[in-house]
């Protein structure tokens, strides 16, 4: 397989450039080195035997491609004997169906959704190897004026500072500037010192207002900082889902191919 590559995020519209030593030396300051693996780590040989199962819809089959599961939850550094939340998995549960059974024997998958949604689960759910997998239900409204949910109590199913990893992943838009401070602060406390925080969303230009077609994308310096408004710190980005063929001028939905996606990891001091 090809090594992975760890990149500075491709922020489209910024506009500067960067001299070569310039661009190295803040690789440097924000980048894991650049690792090249002769084999599979113990977690993506784990992933690609999840994904061999046959509990995982056509639909779901056919986004593994671009989602790439084996690399993508690598770079986010799970382990099989990890607490995991995973914030809002929506219907499909995409990597709920990989993660639960990858946490089955030593680990836990707090699945933080509304009720709604659960109820929508089909039976995968109720396979053994989905035995470590909590769905914790939470109010989550979908405003129709404002065009973003409106998150109630935020609980995670277990005591604060007790979480490895909390993935968010594809929803940081859904939600308005004060709940996704509350949902930052919320993971925040979740996490355990060292504990990452994992944030994948479509990629909006740098400081360009909201309109129609970008109400789903976000600007990711603006994620960053408000991420760190909550104490966190970035630990590593990844471009294993840059797309240059979107030019982040169409809604999300339009994109015949895959979106240009930010990936960004951050970790708690």
């Amino acid at each position: 397989m090809p090594p992975l590559r760890f990149k500075l995020l491709k922020l489209k519209g910024i506009g500067f450039k960067m001299k070569r030593c310039k661009l190295a030396m803040t690789i440097l300051m924000f980048l894991s080195p650049t690792i090249a693996f002769s084999q599979l780590s113990a977690i993506q040989s784990k992933v690609q035997e999840v994904m061999a199962m046959d509990h995982r819809t056509e639909a779901e089959l056919a986004r593994d491609a671009d989602r790439d599961p084996v690399n993508a939850i690598d770079f986010m550094g799970l382990e099989a004997d990890m607490t995991v939340i995973e914030f809002l998995p929506a219907a499909q549960a995409y990597y709920t169906k990989i993660l639960g059974p990858v946490l089955r024997d030593n680990g836990h998958l707090m699945a933080i959704d509304s009720q709604g949604t659960f109820d929508r689960w089909g039976d995968w759910i109720e396979m053994p190897e989905m035995g470590m997998v909590h769905p914790v239900p939470i109010d989550n409204q979908y405003n129709m004026d404002e065009g973003r949910y409106m998150p109630g109590e935020l609980s995670f199913g277990v005591p604060n500072g007790t979480v490895d990893k909390f993935l968010y992943i594809r929803e940081y838009h859904n939600f308005n500037g004060a709940d996704k401070a509350r949902i930052n602060a919320a993971a925040f406390g979740a996490l355990k010192s060292g504990g990452e925080y994992v944030i994948i969303d479509h990629t909006k230009r740098h400081m360009e207002a909201e309109n129609g077609p970008n109400g789903r994308r976000e600007d990711p310096v603006a994620v960053i900082h408000e991420v760190q408004q909550a104490g966190f710190v970035l630990d590593r980005v990844s471009d294993m889902f840059y797309q240059e063929s979107d030019d982040l001028s169409q809604e999300v939905g339009q994109i015949p191919n895959m979106t240009d996606r930010f990936f960004l990891v951050f970790k708690k001091p």
